[in-house]
């Protein structure tokens, strides 16, 4: 090693596997410390410690090593990745490692902030009990997300969830509260297609001028990918805790995330365990998925929506069967609704929010909200039941009671589940097409709803009346 005026610049590298460098004969080296590698053409890589122990460090580079030789010295800041943090980073674009991908330049500001924070202290939370209107009928309507909520999105490769993910962050907003919410939309391993929709649906709708967006491709170094959720996580905090807003965070695709950690896991030769993931995928997703929620005492609040992939749609998959140990529900989509030109090709039975019941209700969305979501799932569950009947004694095999519950069914997916890409509805607007389908069945099968509610919502009373 030699000394420079820029502090000690270590020649100690032994192998080079993949994104990692193996460094030797350290001193004083940190956890998640930031590492400027230089080539001997003076070509110089950002990189991070990976791993530490008493005289050696594993180097992850933020960039090729394709060429690089050992002969590359490796310099210890003895600084943690940081990112410059304001209130005008609402109607900016950046790169998976905040580079800015827009023409305004780097974001000025002497206020740096750690992208790996903490979690959020379960002693300090405070219970989600505002409903966010995100203005799809499947999810305000059925599993209502609500302001602090972690809520995924389980999809399959081929469905719309980038399309889905845009139209949320189009129309999400907090009844009333339009001027404090702000949306934080991170995608990671995306195509270069995929990053050019997502910029011009967030331009042409005007949802980038209350947005902040960052973008990793798949072409981008792996390791980047690590980082960009937790950028996105430290941008939607300092809004939410130091600026009072309520902040939706969407993360797509975790899956993405999911497999560069296990190919930097795979690097570092670690044993592995279910399909190739390393053993800590769970503590590791929870320390993104947890820094969301609301605190006691702070008026600002994050809520988060991760989408992921499901490889063959195997909801067991290590990714979404530990984020759904981490979360609080999952909305689910079904390649057999989208086959049928449904949108979005959400399954609300499977699907399960598990903190709506503190976020509807009289003074929040309706009084008659958590009956008819209720009736709604009864309903629909007979008539699926219905429809698999039909499989095996055909349509005129059933009961006329039975056919009822088929033709709910079919209009509930065609009217209710199904929207526009651009059709934002109002949660008034959701519960009533609910009332206009329900009024198909017979009142005395209305058994999940109190006799006042159907007398007050109910078409043909509100006809009468």
């Amino acid at each position: 090693m030699r000394v420079e005026e820029a502090g000690l610049i270590y020649k100690t590298s032994r192998e080079i596997r993949g994104p990692i460098i193996f460094v030797e004969d350290v001193k004083g080296v940190a956890y998640d410390e930031i590492v400027r590698v230089t080539t001997p053409s003076d070509d110089e890589v950002i990189g991070s410690v990976l791993d530490v122990s008493k005289d050696w460090a594993l180097v992850q580079v933020f960039g090729e090593t394709e060429g690089m030789d050992l002969n590359v010295g490796i310099r210890f800041t003895g600084e943690t990745q940081k990112i410059p943090v304001s209130d005008e980073l609402v109607g900016r674009v950046f790169s998976g490692s905040f580079t800015p991908l827009d023409s305004i330049g780097r974001p000025l500001s002497t206020d740096l902030r750690d992208v790996h924070g903490g979690v959020i202290n379960p002693a300090a939370r405070a219970v989600p009990i505002e409903f966010i209107q995100t203005g799809i009928s499947a999810i305000d309507g059925m599993n209502s997300l609500v302001r602090g909520q972690k809520l995924p999105i389980f999809s399959e490769s081929g469905l719309p969830h980038n399309a889905l993910a845009a139209q949320i962050a189009r129309q999400a907003t907090i009844l009333g509260r339009e001027e404090e919410f702000a949306i934080v939309f991170a995608a990671m391993g995306i195509k270069h297609e995929e990053a050019e929709f997502f910029r011009a649906e967030f331009e042409k709708t005007g949802a980038l001028s209350k947005s902040v967006l960052i973008l990793n491709l798949a072409d981008d170094p792996p390791i980047e990918r690590l980082v960009t959720p937790r950028i996105a996580q430290t941008v939607a905090e300092y809004l939410a805790f130091d600026l009072d807003m309520h902040i939706l965070v969407i993360l797509t695709d975790m899956t993405n995330y999911a497999e560069a950690l296990r190919s930097i896991s795979i690097a570092r030769e670690e044993i592995p365990t279910r399909k190739g993931y390393p053993g800590y995928l769970y503590s590791d997703l929870a320390t993104i998925y947890e820094r969301a929620g609301r605190i006691t005492g702070e008026k600002g609040s994050v809520t988060l929506m991760p989408i992921l992939t499901m490889p063959g749609g195997d909801i067991t998959h290590p990714v979404p069967d530990l984020t759904g140990y981490i979360t609080e529900g999952q909305l689910i989509l079904q390649k057999d609704l989208f086959l049928r030109g449904i949108h979005p090709p959400m399954n609300v039975l499977p699907s399960l929010s598990r903190l709506m019941k503190d976020g509807i209700g009289e003074e929040r969305t309706r009084k008659d909200h958590g009956d008819v979501s209720n009736q709604l799932y009864m309903a629909y569950a007979e008539g699926t039941r219905a429809r698999g009947l039909v499989r095996i004694v055909g349509q005129v095999g059933l009961s006329e009671r039975e056919r009822t519950w088929l033709e709910f069914s079919d209009r509930f997916e065609k009217e209710f589940v199904n929207q526009g890409l651009y059709e934002n509805r109002t949660i008034e607007k959701t519960l009533d097409i609910a009332w206009d389908l329900l009024s198909i069945l017979p009142e005395e099968d209305l058994i999940r709803i109190k006799e006042t509610y159907i007398k007050e919502f109910h078409p043909k009373h509100r006809r009468v009346g």
